[in-house]
């Protein structure tokens, strides 16, 4: 009843069961009579509730302190970390020069052939460790024998000719004697024949003699004295020839010199057909094997010392004011990085590397960029970790120079010439590398 008047005159059935709410019981206000068009047409216009937020929930006690506590912990852990650093870099790391452009260096000798000819073996491999002596190669020597013998023959005959030579000149000897007793003989007729001429012609002058006899006494001393001038000219010539001999022996002797050093020669290239590795090393970078043909100085191999192993470092010019020769180095490979290796400075390049290099830096004429240069530092290795045969030719290291105990205040040491080098001797290994 009263619902359907609130319909009939138009009012929302909202407001008519808010009125009637006091009036009608729970069954009343569920009739059936309610359809379901009429009533969504004025919910439609009803204003939608609005949403409420969710409720916070309440804050746990207890995270906010240990929070604080973690934030605390890491800032007094990084505060002591960094007070160690800083107090490490104050007293060690302040003193320490270090650079990564180093690496290991040693004396590799690259071994050639020094005659021609056609290998016959080469019995090394790459890798292979090898002591002073050992064979690196042979090369067919049968062109080399012969050559020898041939030398050893020539020798032989000229000393025949030189036995010769002396045999004529004792006889040319024999025969200056020969001339000598003949001159006596002839100045012993000369006296006689001078003598009995003067008798004949004192004869003559009294006419006791005949002028035939005179005359034959005048010729006999003529003659004598002919004869003993023809003595003296042949032991003149017989002496001379005593002098050729002389000359010929000593010709003889000096190509017999010579043919003794073609000996040598011929032994010298036959000992080079046997190519020996001239100290202990290993090999590497082989290059030929046995059949090929070699000329004087094709590459057979190359033979690396790993005993002579050093480092090579090149630094800033800006880091070496305090670097000097028997500094320690600390030395890291990249190869072995939980290893470290104590060195020593052995020496300073005596220029940097582009002033070795194929084309130099001009810096007179056009623009200029100013770029800071290296130089190289020597660093030598205890020799039993030399040894050991770890340290390879061209691995990466880390060096550090510790530059503790300097004396800022003293000049660099003069350097003074090898003692080796002074006196004219050659120099060592360590000393002819050092520019390297």
């Amino acid at each position: 009843m009263a619902f359907r008047d609130d319909y009939a005159q138009g009012r929302p059935d909202g407001e008519a069961a808010g009125r009637a709410a006091p009036q009608v019981t729970a069954p009343q206000v569920t009739a059936p009579q309610v359809t379901v068009p009429q009533v969504t047409a004025p919910l439609a216009a009803a204003p939608a509730p609005t949403p409420q937020p969710p409720a916070e929930a309440p804050p746990i006690k207890g995270k906010r302190p240990l929070r604080r506590l973690v934030l605390l912990a890491l800032l007094a852990s990084g505060g002591a970390y960094g007070a160690y650093a800083g107090h490490e870099w104050w007293t060690t790391g302040r003193f320490f020069v270090s650079t990564d452009d180093a690496y290991v260096q040693a004396d590799i000798s690259t071994l050639a052939a020094k005659v021609p000819g056609y290998l016959e073996a080469v019995p090394v491999v790459n890798g292979q460790a090898v002591k002073a002596g050992d064979v690196i190669a042979r090369i067919e020597d049968g062109d080399y024998r012969l050559a020898l013998k041939a030398a050893e023959d020539k020798l032989a005959t000229q000393g025949s000719t030189i036995a010769r030579i002396a045999r004529q000149a004792e006889a040319a000897r024999a025969q200056v004697l020969q001339g000598q007793a003949q001159i006596d003989a002839a100045k012993a007729d000369q006296v006689r024949a001078a003598s009995d001429y003067q008798r004949q012609q004192q004869l003559a002058q009294s006419e006791f003699a005949a002028k035939s006899r005179l005359e034959q006494s005048r010729a006999d001393r003529d003659r004598s004295d002919a004869t003993v001038k023809g003595a003296e000219a042949n032991l003149i010539a017989l002496r001379a020839n005593v002098a050729v001999l002389e000359a010929q022996t000593k010709e003889a002797e000096n190509l017999a010199a010579e043919l003794r050093t073609a000996v040598d020669r011929a032994k010298r290239d036959l000992s080079f057909t046997v190519l020996r590795a001239p100290f202990d090393g290993v090999i590497g970078n082989k290059a030929t094997e046995a059949g090929a043909y070699v000329a004087p100085g094709s590459r057979i191999a190359a033979l690396v010392p790993l005993q002579s192993a050093r480092v090579d470092a090149n630094f800033k010019e800006t880091q070496l004011g305090r670097v000097r020769a028997g500094q320690p180095v600390h030395i890291r490979v990249d190869a072995w990085p939980d290893r470290e290796i104590v060195g020593t400075v052995e020496s300073l390049s005596p220029a940097s590397g582009s002033v070795f290099s194929l084309l130099p830096p001009d810096n007179a004429t056009g623009n200029f960029t100013k770029i800071v240069q290296r130089l190289p530092v020597r660093v030598r290795v205890p020799e039993a970790v030399a040894r050991e045969g770890l340290l390879r030719p061209g691995l990466s290291v880390v060096v550090r120079v510790d530059t503790r105990g300097l004396d800022e205040s003293q000049p660099p040491a003069p350097i003074e010439p090898h003692q080796a080098v002074s006196e004219g001797k050659a120099a060592p290994s360590s000393l002819r590398t050092a520019g390297r």
